[in-house]
């Protein structure tokens, strides 16, 4: 089975194509799969698009809501602890991959544990692509991760790799962290290019101003994987399995709109 996990903020104008191409293009890969949209405050009509698309659905698509914004990394985190499958794969709602491309992911995880994609070409501002060069290079020397996209939003895991990993993260660096983490416990990572594409609406939620804090990040991070306290294992073990999310009911328990 294939769990396919789109976080979504503020994708009123987005989740209803990235959802149905979701489903039709999972729906020619196997006979098993569910698709979960981690709604994560969204202050416009994402939830009601995903209520709505739990309904045309049915079961295959499944709604879990954050009351506020609690970031990116903690969007997959809610989205991780209620899949079901035994291949799990995140990525964005704003429809800039095809997840059609996810096919030629399936082989090779056979033989890795992580397959995580990067973009052949990039449709972001010039700023953005910058900062992420800088970013990719910092992590690679620090996290020994020779991954040349880390924070490409197209990953694939066998369920052993995110049963051994605990999300620390509630921001984008949610991405490295992954990588990052599963380079520590040796699993074997594949990298593989997938096409990106504009956006049709919305916009980014990444900016410049990020950068102080993501360094601040990294170094706080790389002290948490390598030299851990024993504070910050007691307080880990204190948060797992912690719940931060409610989970919709099925579409036949949902009232009219």
């Amino acid at each position: 089975m294939i769990s396919a996990v789109l976080p979504a903020l503020n994708e009123q104008e987005n989740l209803e194509l990235a959802v149905d191409r979701a489903v039709e293009a999972l729906a020619g890969m196997t006979d098993e799969f569910e698709v979960i949209v981690v709604d994560d405050g969204s202050t416009d009509g994402t939830l009601e698009v995903a209520k709505e698309l739990m309904r045309k659905h049915g079961a295959l698509v499944r709604v879990v809501v954050h009351p506020v914004n609690r970031g990116y990394g903690a969007a997959l985190r809610s989205g991780f602890s209620v899949t079901r499958g035994d291949l799990v794969f995140y990525t964005d709602a704003d429809n800039q991959f095809d997840i059609g491309e996810l096919a030629y992911f399936l082989p090779l995880i056979e033989d890795y544990d992580v397959a995580v994609g990067f973009r052949v070409y990039r449709y972001d501002t010039a700023l953005r692509s910058v900062l992420s060069w800088v970013y990719n290079r910092i992590i690679s020397v620090l996290f020994r991760v020779r991954v040349r996209d880390v924070d490409c939003a197209f990953k694939l895991f066998r369920r052993e790799v995110l049963e051994k990993i605990q999300i620390e993260c509630d921001d984008f660096f949610v991405d490295a962290e992954l990588v990052a983490k599963a380079r520590k416990w040796n699993f074997r990572i594949l990298e593989k290019g997938v096409r990106h594409y504009p956006r049709l609406a919305g916009e980014t939620t990444v900016q410049a101003s990020h950068v102080t804090r993501t360094l601040h990040e990294i170094a706080l991070m790389w002290r948490r994987i390598y030299m851990p306290s024993q504070k910050h294992l007691r307080k880990l073990d204190e948060q797992r399995g912690a719940a931060e999310f409610v989970e919709l009911e099925p579409p036949g328990s949902l009232p009219a709109s």
